[in-house]
């Protein structure tokens, strides 16, 4: 019987269901997607302890769940030793995975550093 390939652990900074990782994303950038807020606040504070600054980013739904990353990180896990630095927001043309029509996504980027 062959072995299984090893599997790759799989972290929270990572895209889930909602969408992909880009490829050749920085290391210091969150994709908020489906998992728990939690989860995405524990990366991030992780991220925040070795790099010093951690990019927060989300599109449509997920948008309210990064801004709450933003905020547990901030306030509840950083003891005041880290604040949001910068917000972007943008709109972005994706294809639709149904119809195969351009639609219009909002997305952000919160920025949270030292």
């Amino acid at each position: 019987m062959p072995d299984k390939p090893a599997r790759k652990p799989e972290s929270a900074s990572h895209a889930d269901e909602e969408g992909a990782m880009p490829t050749g994303a920085p290391q210091n950038h969150i994709y908020v997607g489906k998992k728990p807020v939690m989860s995405y606040a524990m990366s991030a504070l992780i991220q925040l302890s070795q790099a010093g600054e951690v990019v927060i980013k989300a599109r449509g739904l997920a948008i309210g769940r990064a801004v709450d990353v933003a905020e547990i990180v901030t306030k509840r896990l950083g003891n005041g030793a880290f604040a949001v630095r910068n917000i972007s927001i943008a709109t972005e043309q994706v294809k639709s995975a149904d119809t195969g029509e351009m639609r219009n996504v909002s997305s952000i980027e919160i920025l949270v550093g030292k």
